[in-house]
């Protein structure tokens, strides 16, 4: 303990390049104990070896060089500083959401978050202008979590071409049923137009609805079911009226991605977003999916792309809610009913263990409603 100001200082800036740390996601960017002993040893002169020496030589050195201890950030950083690349606040126009970071791999918040809840607070209007939000993180990629590795173009491509494949025979009636499952990785729900995102590079599920609706005609309904938002595709199909999104995920504004789009109150004419708490189980599930089956057949829907996320099951780490092996299978059931020609379209799923019985449940399920 100490009461001398330059302790207190270097201690705070030691805490702001901490935070620099978190930013840019790296751990070698802050100088360790042995560059801190240096900085002092090098300045404090070698007699002075105990508290009350220091403080006598320090009572009369401060006034002829006042900043001789206090540290500067060249001090404390190995590297040229991060900060111009990691904003505070994530702006559009006058929309600002604040941003904070942290970098603890496994961590519920691990990287950048979007305070979403202080920015609805103080931007009434932020449904209404959430595409323009889109179109400005769609510049650089919304998410982090989008890794570029060699092979990925030729992966990607073969998601794609799978979920298109799935669609041709659909549509031409060359299989023996008109519904087709594409077991696509990478998934896609999250990738734009113009942006990747969310570990999507290119959106299956609209390539699929893409390739139905000119085969088929329109409308074309999408009933998302992974356990997060299908932003993607609903940005891809927001003034296309012959293709309908819908999408049953929890709650963005509980702090899971996409963080700030996919609320209820976000609905177009073409759209339908419903949102789940946190823990919700079978039940409050399959209401929303009927809801959507409903609204799909109301609205004269000709073929059904399903992105088929089975992240929404208890137990798997990339998603809160809590849905059962049972409830997959009854979800199959309600699309089945439908009695349209439908593509199943791999999206998420992170428990290896589980996601064949879960994916087999929802095409079993999907079948008996067809029968």
């Amino acid at each position: 303990q100490t009461r001398h100001h330059f302790f207190a200082d270097n201690a705070l800036l030691r805490a702001e390049v901490a935070e620099l740390e978190e930013r840019a996601r790296r751990r070698d960017l802050l100088v360790g104990d042995d560059e801190i002993y240096a900085f002092y040893d090098t300045r404090i002169p070698a007699e002075v070896v105990s508290a009350r020496h220091f403080d006598g030589w320090w009572k009369k050195q401060r006034h002829r060089t006042p900043d001789l201890l206090t540290m500067t950030r060249a001090d404390l950083l190995r590297v040229t500083d991060a900060e111009a690349d990691r904003p505070d606040h994530w702006r559009c126009e006058d929309l600002s959401l604040p941003l904070s970071y942290r970098f603890e791999p496994g961590a519920a918040d691990d990287g950048v978050t979007a305070d979403g809840d202080r920015g609805r607070d103080a931007h009434a209007g932020l449904g209404e202008r959430v595409r323009d939000l889109h179109r400005h993180a769609a510049r650089a990629g919304h998410h982090a979590d989008v890794p570029l590795l060699v092979g990925l173009a030729g992966i990607r491509g073969g998601a794609a071409d799978a979920a298109m494949t799935a669609a041709d025979l659909v549509a031409s009636g060359a299989g023996p049923t008109d519904s087709a499952y594409a077991l696509c990785r990478p998934p896609g729900h999250h990738a734009t137009r113009e942006a990747f995102g969310g570990s999507c590079y290119l959106n299956n599920a609209a390539l699929a609805a893409t390739r139905l609706r000119e085969r088929l005609g329109g409308p074309v309904a999408v009933i998302d079911i992974d356990a997060h938002h299908g932003n993607g595709t609903e940005a891809i199909f927001a003034p296309d009226p012959k293709v309908l999104t819908g999408s049953v995920h929890v709650d963005p504004g509980a702090g899971w991605f996409p963080h700030f789009l996919g609320f209820e109150d976000t609905d177009g004419e073409g759209n339908r977003n419903l949102t789940l708490s946190p823990g919700s189980g079978d039940e409050p599930w399959l209401d929303a999916i009927a809801r959507l089956a409903g609204w799909a057949r109301a609205s004269g829907a000709r073929a059904l792309v399903v992105p088929l996320g089975v992240d929404a099951a208890g137990g798997d780490p990339e998603s809160p809610l809590d849905v059962t092996v049972g409830g997959y299978g009854e979800a199959g059931r309600i699309l089945g009913e439908l009695g349209l020609p439908t593509v199943f379209v791999q999206e998420g799923g992170y428990v290896l263990e589980t996601v064949g019985d879960l994916v087999v449940a929802t095409l079993r399920g999907f079948e008996s409603g067809r029968s």
